[in-house]
C-alpha cells in the first residue's frame, strides 16, 4: 500500500456559478433593488446584480439569512474600502423626512412591504413613502420599479404617494386605462355612471369619480358612446386616445 505521505493533495476547484434563469438589470451603487441569492458561505451571501462578479451581502448586514434562490430588498451602497456592498438594513440609508419634493412630482419607486394600509415604499432609493390601497391601480409586487407621484407632503415631511398623476393628465392615464380595457374586450365594457365603486375598481383599478371624469373625457372626443348599462368604442374608432 503506498505510503499516505506520498499523497498530492487534489487541487482545489472552483464552484461553477449557477446558469442564471435570466439576466439582472444592473444595479448602480445607492439603488435599492430585489436582488436573487446565487450563494450563501461563511463570508456572507452573494447577489445577482447584473454584473460579471456576484454583490456581498455581509452577515452584519442581514436581517435574516437569506437562501439561494430567493431574493432580498437591499441598498447598494459603498463599504470603508470603496467596496460595492449590500445590506438589508435599510433604515441605515432610508430617511423617513423627505426634503427636496413637492406635491405632484414624478418619482422613481421600489415596492417595500405590504401594510395593512397600502404599501410601504421607497422614494427615489432616498425616503420612504406610503401607497394607500385605495390609491393601488394595479396589482403590486415586492421589489417592483414604477413610477410614481407625490400625492401628499405631510406635516412630518412624510410621504403619501399615487401611481396616477395628479390633475387633468391623471384623467388622462385613466382614459388610457379604459380604452385598453375595451379593446381588450371586445369595444364594450359593461361599466357605467350606476355600477358599483367596488366593480369598478375591481375591473379598472381606479375609483369611480375618475372612471366617470375620463369616460366624460372620452365622450367629448368622441372616442366612446356612453350607453345605459355600459361604455362601447365609438363605431369606426380603434380607440386611439392620441387622436
Amino acid at each position: 500500500m503506498p505510503d499516505s505521505r506520498d499523497r498530492r493533495a487534489a487541487p482545489s476547484r472552483a464552484i461553477p456559478r449557477p446558469e442564471r434563469r435570466y439576466r439582472t438589470p444592473t444595479v448602480a451603487v445607492g439603488e435599492v433593488a430585489y436582488l436573487e441569492v446565487v450563494t450563501v458561505n461563511d463570508t456572507g451571501a452573494f447577489l445577482d446584480w447584473g454584473q460579471p462578479k456576484d454583490l456581498l451581502l455581509p452577515y452584519g448586514e442581514q436581517r435574516f439569512r437569506p437562501t439561494p434562490g430567493k431574493r432580498v430588498l437591499v441598498m447598494v451602497y459603498e463599504d470603508q474600502r470603496g467596496r460595492p456592498v449590500a445590506s438589508q438594513k435599510l433604515d441605515r440609508f432610508v430617511q423617513d423626512e423627505a426634503t427636496g419634493l413637492a406635491p405632484g412630482d414624478e418619482v422613481a419607486l421600489v415596492i417595500a412591504d405590504q401594510t395593512d394600509l397600502g404599501f410601504k415604499t421607497v422614494v427615489n432609493h432616498r425616503f420612504w413613502g406610503l401607497l394607500y390601497r385605495d390609491d393601488v391601480t394595479r396589482p403590486l409586487r415586492r421589489g417592483q420599479r414604477v413610477a410614481g407621484y407625490i400625492k401628499r407632503l405631510r406635516d412630518d415631511g412624510r410621504l403619501d404617494l399615487s401611481l396616477l398623476p395628479p390633475g387633468a393628465a391623471r384623467l388622462d392615464v385613466v382614459g388610457e386605462q379604459v380604452l385598453e380595457a375595451l379593446r381588450a374586450s371586445g369595444g364594450y365594457l359593461p361599466l357605467s355612471d350606476k355600477s358599483p365603486a367596488a366593480e369598478i375598481k375591481a375591473r379598472l383599478g381606479v375609483s369611480k369619480n375618475a372612471f366617470k371624469q375620463a369616460i366624460g373625457r372620452l365622450y367629448k372626443r368622441r372616442l366612446v358612446v356612453i350607453e345605459d348599462a355600459g361604455i362601447r368604442l365609438s363605431p369606426g374608432n380603434d380607440g386611439d386616445a392620441s387622436r
